[in-house]
């Protein structure tokens, strides 16, 4: 069964159409980080490039549409790199949405890892490769592909090929510059009307993975009652569902004169506000100062797609707070809500 083949009224077409407009929200977002993408706290740790594509394949195949087909194909042999999981996780999102707007009919989105070994500086036709073994992620579209001209200039901030209004042109840009932050490469192999090909290289490290301290996915469930301030709808719905599907009892909100009314009016106990930092009227921060005379005690958890250590710079945000950053997936929300929940 297709999305278009459900019936129009039926909750399950409005839930996917709403999880479709949450994962064009977070692409969206994705975007705005890029021009914060300088200010980052970087936390490089050891990190496998399979676990991080199947961690985020479910959030992928929501953000690309059902007329893209996604094909997975991860070397069972992957070694291990050094890079921040976060900063993957943006690259591969950027690459997708980069994919999936090359591909305005629909086509297939092919992802692969695969161990590399460089040999000499132009065994890949790049000169600045250095000799050395690489972990390749590779994501190839079938889609318009490029000319020359716009090859040479896709990397470049701001340039976009897309309608005014429809797109930020900061994607790829952001993706060249967190590559380079890793210590790795880009390439991009295109033609017209052949799609389009972007392999990325990470220098490979022997160094073991640290396991020790990770919650289990039983961890991760709850029955508590969790209070959703936020302002963007599909946003707002897609938390209800992933909180819920962890056991969570949710009570959602589109703003802070809203959450202040229903924690006036509802008898029940309510564990963990989970409030977004920008809103319309009355901000997270605000919210949470209100909230603080209404319930002492109950705890909060801050979500934005600014990095935390922006909007701590600009004064939005004390130090310290709970905190997680847009976009996220179900399975990151889970594990930081649960660790705020369980904290002594």
């Amino acid at each position: 069964m297709t999305f278009d083949s459900l019936p129009g009224g039926s909750n399950l077409a409005q839930r996917l159409s709403e999880v479709r407009g949450a994962g064009r929200r977070a692409a969206e977002l994705t975007q705005q980080l890029l021009a914060f993408s300088r200010k980052q706290v970087v936390q490089h740790a050891v990190l496998n490039l399979n676990s991080v594509v199947t961690d985020i394949e479910n959030l992928l195949r929501r953000l690309i549409g059902e007329d893209v087909t996604l094909i997975v194909m991860l070397a069972p042999d992957l070694r291990n790199v050094k890079a921040d999981v976060g900063q993957v996780e943006q690259m591969i999102m950027n690459l997708a949405v980069n994919a999936r707007d090359a591909m305005p009919a629909g086509g297939t989105l092919t992802i692969e890892t695969a161990n590399i070994v460089v040999y000499d500086r132009h065994s890949l036709g790049n000169p600045d490769f250095k000799p050395g073994a690489y972990v390749m992620l590779c994501m190839t579209d079938t889609g318009t592909g490029m000319t020359p001209e716009v090859r040479r200039q896709i990397f470049e901030p701001f340039y976009t090929t897309k309608p005014k209004g429809s797109g930020t042109g900061l994607g790829l840009a952001t993706v060249y510059g967190m590559v380079q932050q890793t210590g790795g490469l880009i390439s991009v192999d295109t033609e017209p009307g052949c799609g389009s090909s972007f392999k990325i290289y990470l220098p490979r490290t022997d160094e073991p993975r640290v396991e020790s301290g990770l919650m289990v996915e039983s961890d991760l469930h709850g029955d508590e009652t969790i209070l959703v301030v936020e302002d963007q709808g599909e946003v707002r719905r897609l938390l209800e569902v992933a909180l819920t599907d962890y056991g969570y009892k949710v009570l959602s909100v589109a703003g802070g004169e809203d959450a202040l009314s229903l924690l006036r009016t509802f008898d029940g106990v309510i564990h963990l506000l989970l409030a977004d930092i920008v809103m319309p009227g009355m901000n997270g921060r605000q919210l949470a100062n209100e909230v603080a005379l209404e319930r002492s005690g109950l705890r909060v958890l801050f979500m934005s797609g600014y990095p935390q250590n922006a909007i701590t710079h600009e004064g939005i945000l004390d130090e310290g707070v709970d905190y997680i950053q847009k976009p996220f997936t179900p399975n990151s929300l889970a594990k930081k809500v649960r660790e705020v929940l369980v904290r002594r």
